[in-house]
C-alpha cells in the first residue's frame, strides 16, 4: 500500500530550469565564467546552487572560498526570485492537479535542491503550499542529489520507516539515483531528459497528466 509521495520541484512541478540557467549565467558572467545549455543539462541539473557553483569553478580550475560562494548563491537567488515574481515559472502539465488529487491522509513531501526562498513563493502562487507535510530544500542537507541524503531526510521527517512503499517523482538521472539509493520507488517524467536517460526509474511517463493516485499505488505493489 502506498505510504507516501515525494515530489521533486524543478522540472516536475514547475518549468524553472531555464530560469535557473539564466540566473546562474547572469551571476557568473562578471566572473568571466559561463555555463552552456548542454553542459547545464548534462552536469548541473540536479545539483543544488552550492554544488553547482563549486563545479563551475572546479571545471575552470579555480578555487572559491565560502564567502564568495555565499555571495554568488545570494545574487543568483535574488535573480531567480525576480524572474518568478514576473510569472516566468510556469507549472508543468498535470503536476498541480496530481498534488491536489492526493488524499489528505497520504503523507506528501517536496524534496528539492533549490533554495527554500525559491520554492515557497511559487508553491504559494500555485495554491499548493499547504499540500506538503514536509519540505526538504538545499539548506537542509550538506550533500545534494545524487547523494541519498535529501531523500533520507524527507523520509525521516515523514516518519516512513519502509521507503519501498513510498514513491519519488523525478525528472533527472541525479534525482533518480538519489531516490533509489534512499530505497524509494521512482516515477520519472520526461520533462527534462529523454526516456533513455531515465531507465533506472521504476516507471517512466511523458507527463504527469497521465498519472493518478492509482498509478502511484500500482508502483508499490
Amino acid at each position: 500500500m502506498l505510504a507516501g509521495v515525494i515530489f521533486d520541484f524543478d522540472g516536475i512541478i514547475v518549468d524553472s530550469e531555464p530560469l535557473h540557467f539564466r540566473a546562474f549565467n547572469a551571476v557568473l558572467k562578471p566572473e568571466g565564467l559561463e555555463i552552456g545549455w548542454e553542459d547545464y543539462c548534462t552536469t548541473y541539473i540536479g545539483f543544488d546552487d552550492r554544488d553547482a557553483f563549486k563545479e563551475v569553478y572546479r571545471q575552470d580550475s579555480r578555487k572559491i572560498d565560502s564567502r564568495e560562494l555565499k555571495r554568488l548563491i545570494a545574487e543568483k537567488a535574488a535573480l531567480f526570485e525576480q524572474y518568478a515574481q514576473h510569472g516566468e515559472a510556469k507549472p508543468l502539465p498535470g503536476a498541480v492537479e496530481l498534488i491536489k488529487s492526493l488524499p489528505v491522509r497520504l503523507p506528501v513531501a517536496l524534496c528539492s535542491g533549490a533554495l527554500r526562498e525559491d520554492i515557497l513563493p511559487i508553491i504559494t502562487m500555485l495554491g499548493i503550499d499547504n499540500a506538503f507535510n514536509v519540505i526538504v530544500t538545499a539548506e537542509d542537507t550538506s550533500k545534494s542529489k545524487p547523494d541519498p541524503a535529501p531523500y533520507k531526510l524527507a523520509l525521516k521527517k515523514l516518519g516512513l520507516d519502509d521507503p519501498s512503499v513510498a514513491i519519488a517523482i523525478e525528472d533527472t538521472p541525479a534525482g533518480i539515483i538519489s531516490a533509489k539509493r534512499a530505497g524509494l520507488k521512482v516515477l520519472a517524467v520526461t520533462n527534462s531528459y529523454d526516456r533513455d536517460f531515465l531507465m533506472d526509474a521504476d516507471a517512466i511517463t511523458g507527463s504527469l497528466e497521465d498519472v493518478s493516485r492509482l498509478t502511484l499505488e500500482d508502483l508499490v505493489l
